[in-house]
């Protein structure tokens, strides 16, 4: 038992050169019986791959394997951030009359805060939104061309003014009504066309017109002219026919009480081909931005809203 002991001890601290005999291999068996033993391939295989778990547990599992993605909603813009882009707009619009007088420089503003507005809607699809749209809409910027005509009128200021373009949604008929008011010396009056609208898409309506109206004139009790107007850029003075003016000034507030009474001239329209379509691209409480035909743009605000002030 010595002889195996010193063997054991031997064996354990340095192995022999020699080449081991019989009862040497039988001796080493015997020492080994009762040690701990070494770890097989097997199981060493099965602590690297538990390494590699916990690896995995550590930096986290790439998506694909064994994770299911959840695609995380993007959080609302904020309103303090849209509020300011509303505010820059009515600034950039300001003084331009409707876009009439609008520089290149500031429309390029205007359609870049546009734009910002856009990809900052609260409505993605306003057309199920009725009630948003709902209500008397005031145009404040418009850059189609086919307005500018009657917004030039602008030029005779002192003469003749586009007090007001708006357009009226009835969202429960599907109605819609464009309406221009304008005024001069002499009278006020109104020029509207009533149309009926059909949802298309999330965001476009296709618009029928079915009757233009002329309204009423309302002459005004007394007429109040200006010293001078511009006339192709010469300046006009009016003050000697003060006079005149003061004789059918007594004149028509006789007439204006018969002429007011009158209904108003309704136009019917007939033509398959008086229609439009818009796209409503940003919808609030107070502000929708619309594109429509010739890839014209206009702006509107909500009638009372804050930002008609």
């Amino acid at each position: 038992m010595a002889g195996v002991a010193s063997l054991n001890t031997v064996s354990l601290s340095a192995p022999s050169s020699a080449a081991p005999g019989p009862s040497a291999g039988r001796g080493c068996s015997a020492a080994f019986a009762g040690t701990r033993r070494f770890p097989s391939l097997r199981a060493a295989r099965r602590v690297v791959a538990a390494r590699a778990l916990d690896a995995d547990d550590e930096w986290g599992k790439e998506p694909g394997e064994g994770v299911t993605a959840v695609a995380e909603e993007e959080p609302a813009p904020a309103a303090s951030e849209v509020a300011a882009l509303k505010q820059k707009l009515k600034a950039a619009l300001y003084g331009t009359e409707r876009g009439l007088r609008a520089s290149s420089e500031t429309r390029a503003e205007v359609v870049e805060l546009i734009t910002q507005l856009e990809a900052r809607n609260p409505t993605p699809a306003p057309t199920e939104a009725l009630t948003l749209l709902n209500g008397k809409w005031i145009l404040a910027y418009t850059s189609f061309s086919q307005l500018f005509p009657l917004l030039g009128s602008g030029t005779l200021q002192a003469l003749v003014k586009v007090d007001e373009i708006s357009q009226t949604i009835d969202s429960e008929n599907f109605a819609v009504q464009n309406c221009i008011k304008f005024s001069g010396p002499l009278a006020s009056s109104s020029v509207s066309t009533n149309a009926k609208f059909e949802i298309r898409s999330p965001k476009r309506v296709q618009i029928k017109f079915d009757e233009g109206i002329i309204g009423t004139p309302q002459l005004t009790d007394s007429i109040v002219l200006p010293e001078k107007f511009e006339f192709f850029g010469q300046n006009i003075d009016l003050t000697p026919l003060s006079g005149i003016f003061t004789s059918i000034e007594n004149a028509a507030s006789s007439v204006a009480k018969t002429i007011s009474g009158q209904p108003p001239l309704k136009i019917p329209i007939s033509s398959d081909n008086a229609g439009s379509w818009l796209l409503t691209t940003y919808l609030d409480d107070e502000l929708r931005i619309s594109r429509g035909d010739g890839s014209s743009i206009f702006v509107l605000f909500k009638e009372g809203s804050t930002l008609l002030i």
